[in-house]
């Protein structure tokens, strides 16, 4: 490809030593920083889970911090106080690096829109609802079992929901991009009325559907997916994400 001098808005090239305008730096990572914390997060636990902690140890901190429906069929009067922060500390435990990775893919692309618009600390309080009601339903298909659940996959299903009510289509992106305008929070029938939204709902559903008939379209990794988790948290996250976001005030005064 053949490289030309650069020229002004009227065509004409720049005369000798003419500065031009400043060069626009591109971050190396376009993400917000909160999800750049929130990833190097979990690679750090994950790093001393599976590399400085020797493996009773190791087993310790699953069992502690993990999910476990079995926990909720005894009285809580008999028990520690697992059963009360475990249904969010699962979500920051892995157990893999292909576990981690895979979702940490899919944190920063769908964590990423979502971040942006309802900031820093309503994201905490996301991640932290959508983990518990991933881990409800996965109560609720597996009650009294001694399973142990843990990874992020519950809330990034999560983002995926709330990413289908304004991230989907291209209406409001380049106001967005330009001055900062967000796309107004869709209806849950307007977004369903999206194609692009129904063929990714339908596609996300089939693949949780295969996992859970057993199918062998993931390997030998079907049988320890938490497809109920990872249903529980889409449906929150697309159905009760209005409550998250701030945007329709913002856009209003805009």
């Amino acid at each position: 490809m053949d490289e030309f001098p650069p020229r002004s808005p009227r065509g004409e090239e720049p005369h000798e030593g003419q500065d031009g305008p400043p060069a626009q730096r591109v971050p190396v990572f376009n993400l917000p920083s909160g999800i750049l914390i929130v990833l190097v997060g979990l690679g750090v636990i994950y790093a001393v889970q599976s590399l400085l902690l020797p493996g009773a140890a190791a087993e310790w901190l699953a069992v502690t911090f993990g999910f476990s429906p079995l926990r909720y069929v005894h009285p809580l009067s008999q028990q520690g106080y697992e059963w009360f922060w475990t249904p969010v500390t699962y979500s920051l435990l892995h157990g893999s690096i292909e576990h981690l990775a895979f979702n940490g893919l899919w944190l920063a692309a769908f964590g990423t829109p979502v971040l942006r618009r309802i900031g820093n600390l309503r994201f905490v309080i996301f991640w932290i609802t959508s983990a518990a009601a991933g881990a409800l339903v996965h109560a609720g298909f597996n009650w009294g079992q001694p399973t142990i659940m843990i990874g992020a996959s519950g809330v990034v299903s999560a983002l995926m929901g709330a990413a289908c009510r304004f991230a989907f289509g291209t209406s409001g992106r380049t106001l967005q991009h330009h001055v900062g305008y967000q796309p107004p929070l869709l209806s849950i029938g307007a977004a369903l009325s999206l194609r692009t939204v129904r063929v990714f709902i339908l596609a996300w559903f089939a693949g949780n559907l295969a996992i859970a008939l057993g199918l062998p379209l993931f390997g030998e990794l079907a049988g320890t997916i938490a497809w109920d988790a990872h249903i529980g948290g889409f449906l929150f996250g697309f159905l009760l994400f209005a409550p998250f976001d701030p945007t329709r005030a913002r856009n209003r005064s805009f």
